[in-house]
C-alpha cells in the first residue's frame, strides 16, 4: 500500500478531488480508505475523530495529518498512510483551511520520516499547490518518496570529533522541560555540540530542533562536540542530561500515582482519557473546552520591510522576556522552580533561531510582522504535534502560549484569553490559573465548570468556585493547556479528574450521575429550612460566606441563618481602585438590611498571599504568605483601615439597619495587635457615636491557636480560617499544586489546633465558629461539631448537606467522632471514619 510499496495499489489510498462536508466527515473518509485498504481495523476512523478532539493536527500550508490515538494502537494491522485531496478545502480550524488530508496509521516509529517529510514538504509551495491540482494519485508517491528519499536534512548527520553515547532514559521521552535545559546547557558550553538520532541530528542550542527530533525514552543518541575545549563541554553537557533523568523519573512516578489513585466519584463507562488533578469544587460538570490561551485570532496581514519588521519583533521580544522573568520569579517564590520551569521553557523559545527565521523569511516575502510571527508559531507547533508524541504534541500548546505574548507585544490589538469571549453554550474553562477576582466575575451560565493546570483547593480562587456552584478541578498540570479548544470534557470536582473523549455511554452516564446528585441536593434542601439541631438537641448556628449584597437572598433561601464571613477585599480587587468610605458605608448597610436583623459578621480587608491587589502599590515581598498582610498591613496602613472601620460603624448606627453586625480582623498573630485594632475601633464609635459592636479575630496561624486563651481576654468571638490555618500549621503553601493534596484540613495536626482554640475560648466564654473550607464539608462539620465548634460559615450551596449531616446524629457520636479523630496518625485514617451516625 501507500506507505510501504509506493508503486502498487497507489489509486486505492488516494481519493482525488474530494469534497467533505466539514473537518470530522473528511476525518472519517480517510480513515474508510485505510479501513478499506485492510491497514487498520474498523472502528480506527472513529478514534481518528477522538485524536482530533485531543490535539490539532492540522500541519500548516493547507496539510492536515489526522491518526488515531495512541490507546488505538490495536487497531492498526499494518503500517499505511491515505491522501484525501481536497481541491476546494475544508476548515479544519477557524482561519486553517486543509486541501490535503493524509491519513495515517501506525504501530511503529515508521510514520515519523513520512511526517517530516511531509514538513520539509510544506515549505515547497509551488510543489503543493501541484499536488492539490493533479490528476494523478502516483504524484503523492513521488513526492514523499522517489523525490523525498534523496533530499538533505537540514541538520548535517554527521557527528563532531568528540562524542558520547547516551540512552534516552527520561520516562517521557526529551519534552520542553528537559530540553530546555539542554539549551541552556549548550549554549553556555561555549562550543559546537550536535544530537544525533539516527540519520537525524539537531542543534542543541534550539528547542525546537530538539524536540523535532521526537526522542522517546530508550532511543539511542550521540552527543558530540568540536572547538576549543570540545571535551571538557561535552562532559560537562553530558552530565547536565543525565542528571535531568531523576527528576523526569520522579515527576513520572508521582504522575502515575496520581493517576492511579482510587477514584470516589464518577466513573466513566468506556476508555476516557483521564488527567489526574486535585478536587477543588464538588460536582460533575460537562461542557466544550474553552481554553483561555487558546482562542482563534484573525492576525491582519499588513506588509512590512524586513529592517521595520525586525526592529518591531525584537522589541515585542525584548519586552516579552521581561514579562516572562517576572512570571518565572513569581511563579518560583509561589509554586518552586519545578512548576516555573513550563515557563523557563517557553521562555526559551523567544531565541529560538528556526522561530526567528522563519518569521524574517515571511517578512522577505511581503508579509506583515503580526502575520509572520503568527504563521511562524502556528507552522512549528503544528510540526511538533505531527510528531506522534503526545508529550510534544501538548508541548506545542507552550509554542503557542509564548507566541500570544509575543504578538499581543507586537499588536496590543492582538491580546488573547479574556474572559470576556466565552461560548454562549456552558464550557469548561480551563486555564493556567485563575485569579480570584477572575473566579468571582465568571458568568455562571457560560461556565459549567473549571480545570486549571496549578493552583490550589484551599486557594481563594477555589473556595469561589464553590460559592459560585461551579464543579473545579486544580493543579492539573501543563497537559491541560494543550487541549484542543471544543473537545467535550468532563470535570469532577469530587474526585478531582478531568475526562476527555468521552463516548456517548460515557455521556450518560455522567448525566445519570449529576440527576442523582441533583436528586439528592433536592431531598436535602427540601429540609433546609430547618435548623441544624443533632438528635439530642444540641443546636449549631450556620451561616454563610457572602461577599455582596446580592447575594444574601440565594444564601438565605439555601437555609443560611446569617453571614459569618463578608470578605471585603472583594470590594478592593474586583476593581481599579479603592472603594471610598461611602462607597463601602452604603454596601455594609444594604448587607445588613438585606439580612432583616440576623447576624452579619465583617471581616476588615485581608489582602495579601494570593490576595493581591495592584492599584494599592504594595511593596513586592519574596514570600506574601509570611510578610505584611491582614493585620499587620491594616496597622500599616490607617489609610485602609480608618476608612473601613468608619463605614462599619456608620452601617451598624443606620437605624433601619437593624442588623447584628460584628466586625472582625484577620490574621492576629499577637495580643497587642488585638489590643492596637480595638483602640481604633473603639476611638471612631466614639467619634461616629455609633453602637458597640463585637469585634472578633480569625484564628489562622499557630500562634494565634497556642495563645487562645490569652486572645479570648480580648476577643468577643474567634472565627477559624481552616484554609490558611492549614496552610501554616502543615507548611504548605496551598497554591502549591505539587502539594495541593497534601494540604488537608482535617489532618490531626490542624484539628488538635481547632480542639485548643476551642480549649482556650471557653475560659472566657467565648464563641468559636469556623468559616474555612472544611465547615462546608460534611463530614469535616460533623468532627468540628464534636470539637466544640459551636458556629459553622460556608457556601451557601453547601447548606443543606451540612445541616442534613448534623441532624441525623446525636451530639455525643459526634464528640466520640472527634475524640476518635485527635487520636488518629493521618487524615486519611480520619477520612476513613466517614460513616453516617446513627
Amino acid at each position: 500500500m501507500l506507505a510501504d510499496a509506493p508503486a502498487s495499489g497507489v489509486e486505492d489510498l488516494v481519493r482525488i478531488d474530494a469534497s467533505a462536508a466539514d473537518k470530522v466527515d473528511a476525518i472519517r473518509q480517510v480513515g474508510q480508505l485505510l479501513v478499506a485498504a485492510g491497514c487498520v481495523a474498523p472502528g480506527y476512523e472513529e478514534s481518528m475523530v477522538r485524536r482530533e478532539g485531543v490535539a490539532n493536527t492540522f500541519l500548516g500550508a493547507g496539510v492536515a495529518i489526522p491518526h488515531g490515538l495512541g490507546e488505538d494502537k490495536g487497531l492498526v494491522r499494518r503500517d499505511g498512510i491515505a491522501i484525501l485531496q481536497l481541491r476546494g478545502g475544508v476548515e479544519w480550524n477557524p482561519g486553517q483551511r486543509a486541501h490535503l488530508v493524509v491519513g495515517i496509521a501506525a504501530n511503529s516509529d515508521s510514520h515519523i520520516a513520512i511526517l517530516r517529510r511531509l514538513t520539509r514538504l510544506i515549505q515547497d509551495e509551488p510543489r503543493l499547490a501541484a499536488l492539490v491540482a493533479t490528476d494523478d494519485p502516483t504524484a503523492f508517491s513521488r513526492a514523499l518518496w522517489e523525490d523525498g528519499a534523496g533530499s538533505a536534512p537540514s541538520e548535517p548527520a554527521a557527528d563532531y570529533a568528540e562524542t558520547t553515547e547516551w540512552t534516552v532514559d527520561y520516562p517521557t521521552g526529551l519534552h520542553a522541560r528537559p530540553a530546555s535545559a539542554w539549551v541552556e546547557a549548550a549554549r553556555a558550553s561555549g562550543v559546537r555540540l550536535r544530537v544525533r538520532h539516527g540519520g537525524e541530528s539537531a542543534d542543541p542550542r534550539s528547542l525546537v530542533s530538539l524536540l523535532q527530533l521526537g526522542l522517546r525514552a530508550g532511543d539511542r543518541v550521540t552527543l558530540s562536540a568540536e572547538g576549543a575545549g570540545a571535551r571538557a563541554a561535552l562532559d560537562g553537557f553530558a552530565a547536565v542530561v543525565r542528571r535531568l533523568t531523576a527528576r523526569e523519573k520522579e515527576d513520572a512516578a508521582r504522575a502515575a500515582e496520581k493517576a492511579a489513585a482510587p477514584i470516589r466519584g464518577w466513573k466513566p463507562v468506556g476508555e476516557a482519557r483521564m488527567i489526574a488533578g486535585v478536587a477543588a469544587s464538588p460536582g460533575l460538570a460537562i461542557g466544550k473546552v474553552h481554553v483561555l490561551s487558546a482562542q482563534e485570532l484573525d492576525v491582519p496581514d499588513r506588509p512590512t520591510d524586513l529592517a521595520s519588521g525586525g526592529t518591531q519583533l525584537n522589541d515585542a521580544l525584548t519586552r516579552t522576556r521581561a514579562q516572562m522573568k517576572a512570571l518565572i520569579d513569581d511563579t518560583t517564590r509561589r509554586l518552586g522552580a519545578g512548576d516555573a520551569a513550563i515557563f523557563k521553557a517557553q521562555a526559551e523559545l523567544l531565541d529560538d533561531t528556526d522561530l526567528i527565521t522563519l518569521t524574517c523569511q515571511l517578512m522577505v516575502e511581503g508579509h506583515g510582522v503580526a502575520w509572520s510571527w503568527y504563521q511562524a508559531v502556528d507552522r512549528i507547533a503544528g510540526q511538533l504535534s505531527a510528531l506522534g508524541n503526545p508529550v510534544l504534541a501538548a508541548r506545542a500548546a507552550d509554542l503557542h502560549d509564548i507566541g500570544r505574548r509575543v504578538l499581543a507585544e507586537i499588536d496590543p490589538a492582538l491580546a488573547a484569553g479574556s474572559l470576556t469571549d466565552l461560548p454562549a453554550e456552558p464550557c469548561v474553562l480551563v486555564a493556567a490559573d485563575l485569579s480570584p477576582s477572575d473566579t468571582a466575575t465568571l458568568d455562571t451560565a457560560r461556565v459549567a465548570g473549571i480545570a486549571t493546570a496549578l493552583g490550589g483547593p484551599t486557594s481563594h480562587s477555589a473556595i469561589l468556585a464553590r460559592t459560585l456552584g461551579l464543579p473545579s478541578v486544580v493543579a492539573g498540570g501543563a497537559d491541560l493547556l494543550g487541549l484542543a479548544a471544543g473537545a467535550t470534557a468532563i470535570v469532577d470536582g469530587d474526585s478531582g479528574r478531568v475526562w476527555l473523549n468521552p463516548s456517548d455511554a460515557d455521556l450518560a452516564s455522567a448525566r445519570h450521575w449529576i440527576v442523582a446528585l441533583a436528586e439528592k441536593r433536592a431531598a436535602e434542601e427540601a429540609e433546609r429550612g430547618k435548623p441544624a439541631e443533632t438528635r439530642d438537641g444540641y443546636r449549631v448556628e450556620i451561616a454563610a460566606n457572602v461577599n455582596r449584597p446580592d447575594q444574601v437572598p440565594f444564601a438565605l433561601s439555601q437555609g443560611g441563618e446569617g453571614v459569618g464571613l463578608m470578605r471585603t477585599e472583594f470590594l478592593f480587587l474586583e476593581r481599579g481602585d479603592s472603594p471610598g468610605e461611602d462607597e463601602q458605608a452604603e454596601i455594609y448597610r444594604a448587607m445588613a438590611e438585606a439580612l432583616e436583623g440576623r447576624p452579619l459578621i465583617v471581616r476588615a480587608l485581608d489582602i495579601g498571599g494570593d490576595k493581591q491587589v495592584p492599584h494599592l502599590d504594595l511593596p513586592r515581598e519574596e514570600n506574601p504568605f509570611l510578610g505584611v498582610r491582614g493585620a499587620r498591613l491594616l496597622l500599616r496602613r490607617p489609610d485602609l483601615l480608618e476608612p473601613q472601620l468608619r463605614a462599619l460603624y456608620r452601617a451598624a448606627k443606620a437605624a433601619k439597619a437593624g442588623s447584628d453586625l460584628s466586625i472582625m480582623f484577620p490574621m492576629i498573630t499577637s495580643v497587642h495587635e488585638l489590643i492596637a485594632l480595638r483602640a481604633r475601633c473603639e476611638a471612631i464609635r466614639v467619634e461616629l457615636d455609633a453602637p458597640v459592636v463585637p469585634v472578633g479575630i480569625m484564628i489562622e496561624v499557630p500562634a494565634a491557636a497556642i495563645q487562645a486563651r490569652s486572645l479570648a481576654a480580648h476577643a468577643d468571638f474567634f472565627s477559624i480560617g481552616t484554609n490558611d490555618l492549614t496552610q501554616y500549621v502543615l507548611a504548605i503553601d496551598r497554591q502549591n499544586p505539587e502539594l495541593a493534596s497534601d494540604a488537608e484540613s482535617l489532618h490531626p495536626a490542624v484539628l488538635r489546633m481547632i480542639a485548643a482554640t476551642v480549649e482556650g475560648a471557653k475560659v472566657h466564654g467565648r464563641w468559636v465558629g469556623v468559616c474555612g473550607g472544611i465547615a462546608g464539608d460534611p463530614f469535616g462539620a460533623a468532627l468540628l461539631v464534636g470539637l466544640g465548634v459551636s458556629e459553622l460559615s460556608m457556601t451557601p450551596r453547601d447548606i443543606p448537606a451540612v445541616k442534613a449531616r448534623i441532624r441525623e446524629a446525636s451530639f455525643d457520636d459526634l464528640r466520640a467522632l472527634a475524640a476518635k479523630a485527635l487520636d488518629m496518625e493521618s487524615a486519611a485514617e480520619i477520612r476513613a471514619l466517614d460513616v453516617k451516625e446513627g
